[in-house]
């Protein structure tokens, strides 16, 4: 389908955190959302942080263990 230049609902991000690895990301509802398989929800933290935000664009989250700061690399 059609390239999407924000990250909705049924998104797939790849983000990198820090530099690192890439990490791919499938944005699904509560429900669904199986961080171990990559599906996180859109209510988790790092869902939150990249509902509606662009490719290169950073978000921080704060976790457990301190603050994170991805950058996104691509979204479909």
């Amino acid at each position: 389908g059609k390239r999407r230049d924000q990250v909705v609902l049924g998104s797939t991000v790849t983000v990198s955190e820090d530099g690192g690895e890439p990490e791919t990301y499938h944005l699904v509802g509560s429900a669904e959302a199986d961080p171990r398989q990559g599906r996180i929800s859109n209510e988790s933290p790092l869902g939150r942080a990249l509902l509606g935000k662009r490719v290169g664009e950073k978000v921080t989250i704060s976790a457990p263990a301190g603050t994170l700061s991805f950058q996104i690399i691509s979204i479909r």
